[in-house]
């Protein structure tokens, strides 16, 4: 295997910068998760650092269940992210949905770590939502298939958000990092949720391809996805090519994207979940084969208007509103990976190291290692299987 002669585009250098991209994605839009467009742009104008306070920091503690945000805090996205790698660094093999009611039920619930948004070291489930709590309800609680673990489970982006690592160990291979996510993801979920997992983690593979481009990302990820999932993305990215040759401004290309993903997801601005909601009849988080997840086909829509530049596209998902963390974190994963290293800002990886007390780019260096060692023993029975052929052959 030919090794780039650039440092930072080496398989290192990307993993590192995919692993930046998670956490600055997601710490940077987590202070305005859920706020809509407009409310974003009234309080703050245009989140562009780390820096940020959270929205609802004046409110009491019980308001914010405890806990806090801002100025470079990361959430749930990074930490299961950290999770994924620490299974793979267990086991160093490819993955399947036992893997999910072994590794992930462990990592969440037996492993103690300390989660930024409390403040001090617990168990990851303590901070996780409902959708995730689910993993530990079915595999554990229930001992369940593992294959049916997300059966039931209210549809969201929740697997999706975590699976880039899945797209490492299949770095160049986006079919095979697809069909891993689908077989480890089917543990925690179902419907369009378990088919953005696959989709997401195949546009992470697609994005190590040497001399790639958002297009050839995109392109590579409609050939695997289904339904709803594939329609919403085509439809995003269309509209993404139109506005971008017509140089379209930042409020129209929000307003366009929201209006055409809204066939393929029905809850628009409305994402909290309050007592008024008690009792409503809703077609939100249902399985749905013609639904998407909003995040995906967002952030690909964002990383394809400009032309795959890290920061704007980042910056660009955050802003849009809405589900600001999971898009700014997709849109960094797919971006790191594909510009590697260089894409660093020294100043908000210290920042991230310091506040969230760890260490990534050691993390990254980890992963890559277990990373090469799968691909390694990938390459060598793919070599034994050819010999076997070609010995069928006379």
């Amino acid at each position: 295997m030919q090794k780039s002669s650039v440092q930072g585009l080496s398989l290192k250098g990307r993993v590192r910068a995919l692993i930046h991209g998670v956490a600055l994605g997601d710490a940077m839009g987590a202070p305005v998760e859920k706020l809509p467009a407009a409310e974003i742009a009234a309080r703050y104008g245009r989140v562009t650092s780390l820096n940020t306070e959270w929205h609802k920091m004046s409110l009491d503690a019980t308001a914010r269940n405890g806990r806090v945000r801002g100025n470079g805090i990361a959430t749930d996205d990074t930490l299961m992210t950290l999770c994924l790698m620490d299974i793979y660094g267990e086991v160093s093999r490819h993955l399947d949905a036992w893997d999910m009611a072994d590794g992930m039920v462990k990592q969440i619930a037996w492993v103690p770590r300390y989660v930024p948004e409390l403040q001090r070291e617990a168990m990851l489930i303590e901070r996780l939502f409902y959708p995730e709590k689910w993993i530990f309800q079915r595999h554990q609680l229930t001992s369940c298939d593992p294959r049916q673990g997300g059966i039931g489970n209210m549809v969201n982006c929740g697997a999706a958000m975590y699976v880039a690592p899945i797209g490492v160990v299949n770095a160049c291979d986006p079919g095979a990092a697809y069909d891993e996510a689908i077989a480890f993801a089917s543990g925690h979920q179902e419907s369009f949720g378990l088919e953005a997992a696959g989709a997401f983690a195949a546009a992470v593979a697609a994005a190590f391809i040497p001399g790639t481009d958002i297009e050839g990302v995109i392109e590579a990820v409609l050939a695997l996805a289904k339904d709803g999932t594939r329609k919403a993305i085509a439809d995003i990215a269309e509209v993404a090519r139109k506005l971008k040759a017509q140089g379209a401004d930042y409020q129209t290309v929000v307003a366009a994207f929201h209006a055409a993903i809204a066939p393929y997801s029905p809850m628009g601005d409305d994402v909290n979940h309050t007592s008024a909601k008690v009792a409503r009849l809703t077609a939100a988080y249902q399985p749905n084969r013609l639904g998407s997840i909003e995040e995906l086909p967002l952030a690909l829509g964002f990383c394809l208007f400009n032309d795959g530049d890290f920061r704007r596209s980042i910056e660009d998902g955050i802003n849009s509103g809405r589900d600001t963390d999971s898009i700014g974190v997709m849109a960094g994963a797919i971006l790191g990976a594909m510009h590697g290293e260089g894409v660093i800002d020294a100043a908000d990886h210290a920042l991230l190291d310091q506040v969230n007390k760890l260490d990534l780019t050691a993390a990254a260096d980890r992963f890559t290692e277990t990373a090469t060692t799968i691909q390694t023993a990938d390459q060598a029975a793919a070599d034994r299987r050819a010999s076997f052929r070609a010995a069928l052959t006379f």
